[in-house]
This record gives C-alpha cells, sequence and structure tokens, in this order.
C-alpha cells in the first residue's frame, strides 16, 4: 500500500504542490497525468525519496520515506524524464556498475543482465551506450532501473520522444513488470497509454490533485456514455426546423446524442424525414478531454 496524506512542497514561495493525497495498492500501474508545470515530476522526486516534501506524509508499504528515504532505495528503480547515461560505457559495464552499487555478486549481475537484454530485446554487439539510437539507449535506462530487481519502480515519461514501437513495447513491457508484481508510478505525455495500461489515474493542476480513481471513475466523473449516430438520407433537407444538428463524416450524416433520450430523440428525427441509421457507436470522455476540459 502506497500512501500520501495532504503533501506540500513550497520552493520559495512557489507552491508546486499543494495538500496532494492518495493511495493505491501494490502491483499496480498509477499513472500522473496534468499539463506542464502542474507538479508531476515534483511528485515523482517526492514518492522517489529524492526531495523531501516541505510538509506532509507519505508511507510505502512500512517505510516512511519522508523520515527513512535511504529504506526505499534497495526496493526502488528509478528511471527519470531524460536519459542520463555513461556513454563511453558499454551497457554491460554499466549494468555492472550499478549492480555493483547495489551490492549483487558478478554471477548475479551477469544472470540479471543477460535477462533484461532479452526482455528489453536490447542486443548490445559489443557498441558503446552513446552509438546508441534514442529508443535503445531508454532501454538501457530502463534496465539500469531494474538491474536489483526491485518491487517498487518510478518512471517519468518511460517513453517520452521514442517512436511508436518503441513506444509501445516499452509499454507492454510495463504491462508484465505488473504481472511480476511490481508496483509502477508513472508519468506520461501519452495519454492513450496511460489509459490503456493505468490501474489508478491522478490528474494535476497547478500542484492541486483535481481527480484521482479509475478510468471508469474519472469517466462517471467527467462524463458519461455518449452516442454517435451515422445515417443515410436521401434528402437532407427533411431535416431542417429541426433542433438537432448534423455534420458529414465517412461518407455518412453524423448526429451526436449525450444520453438514451437524446438517441432515442435522433433515431426518430431520423426516421420520420426517410433516413436510415447505418451504426451506432459508444464512447466514454478520453483522458485527454479529460485535461482539456479541466485546462478551461
Amino acid at each position: 500500500m502506497i500512501t500520501a496524506r495532504n503533501l506540500v512542497k513550497d520552493f520559495d514561495g512557489f507552491m508546486a504542490l499543494d495538500g496532494v493525497s492518495f493511495s493505491f495498492e501494490d502491483g499496480e500501474i498509477f499513472g500522473i497525468i496534468g499539463h506542464n508545470g502542474a507538479g508531476k515530476t515534483t511528485l515523482l522526486k517526492i514518492i522517489s525519496g529524492l526531495i523531501a516534501p516541505t510538509s506532509g506524509e507519505l508511507f510505502i508499504n512500512d517505510i516512511d520515506v519522508i523520515k527513512d528515504p535511504m529504506a526505499l532505495k534497495e526496493n526502488l528503480g528509478y528511471l527519470p524524464e531524460e536519459s542520463r547515461l555513461y556513454e563511453t560505457m558499454t551497457p554491460e559495464n554499466y549494468l555492472a556498475f550499478f549492480g555493483e552499487i547495489y551490492g549483487l555478486s558478478p554471477q548475479e549481475i551477469r544472470v540479471r543482465s543477460t535477462q533484461l537484454f532479452a526482455a528489453l530485446s536490447l542486443e548490445p554487439n559489443g557498441k558503446k551506450i552513446g552509438e546508441f539510437s534514442k529508443g535503445m539507449k531508454r532501454k538501457t535506462a530502463i534496465a539500469r532501473s531494474l538491474i536489483h530487481d526491485p518491487k517498487f519502480l518510478v518512471y517519468d515519461e518511460a517513453t517520452s520522444g521514442l517512436d511508436p514501437m518503441t513506444s509501445r513495447f516499452i509499454a507492454d513491457y510495463l504491462r508484465r513488470l505488473r504481472s511480476d508484481g511490481k508496483t509502477i508510478v508513472l508519468s506520461a505525455h501519452n495519454l492513450y497509454q496511460v489509459e490503456a495500461i493505468c490501474d489508478k489515474v491522478m490528474i494535476l493542476k497547478r500542484g492541486k490533485m483535481v481527480a484521482f480513481g479509475t478510468m471508469k471513475e474519472l469517466r462517471d466523473q467527467f462524463g458519461s456514455l455518449t452516442y454517435t449516430i451515422f445515417f443515410s438520407i436521401a434528402d437532407p433537407e427533411k431535416l431542417l426546423g429541426h433542433s438537432r444538428t448534423y455534420r458529414q463524416e465517412e461518407g455518412f450524416f453524423v448526429c451526436e446524442a449525450e444520453d438514451m433520450k437524446e438517441l432515442n430523440e435522433c433515431t426518430g428525427i431520423i426516421t420520420e424525414a426517410g433516413g436510415k441509421v447505418e451504426k451506432i457507436e459508444s464512447r466514454y470522455p478520453s483522458l485527454e478531454e479529460m485535461l482539456v476540459k479541466i485546462g478551461k
């Protein structure tokens, strides 16, 4: 269980976090989203024990992170937004260096490195890290965060700036890590990925938590199921005079409905005008739409 109570971070009069509280279970992926400057990276650094809050409490299982941040380190894997790597090293030497810091034996380092290279489809081939593509460097940074087999992972923009295939690969890999029992906290600008892989999501705005919950809970908060009706009609002018608005899309006329009452109203008007309903699509608001709504 990870629990935060009234976290505040004041940088000389700038309130980066203002009374943030939340909790989530072990073995979950917890996403933190928000506009630039919302406080995401500050919160991740506090959760990682890298900086202390001005006030508040943070417990990760039995560890009081604020009073004893070092107790968290041996079970923490941290990935900053920028992959700052030792680019003159090979990936093997790079992982060995950090493995030694964590007290792993040479045999443990070799086994873990081999497993991580295979899991991440990372093929060093004797190259130095500086010769790698951005995606390969990001995979190397992820491998470094996992070399000591931590239970708890904090990833800041794990897929930022990567090509779609590498980004998708890493998102799928995070799912596998969750299946292996890892607890993951991440921030991301790729809201589709957050929506797809996170068990719970927090939305920050200017340091304040404005929403928190599962995707179902957030959808219930920001809007219920809506409907899009696609239809064909020989004489569109027969729709004139009705209060409903229509547009053309994908070769059809389209009508939007906010609930079942409006859905029945739209289909009734279409039928009376001699039209034919071709298909009806239902959808919930996306995280992007929620974020836009919050930003207004």
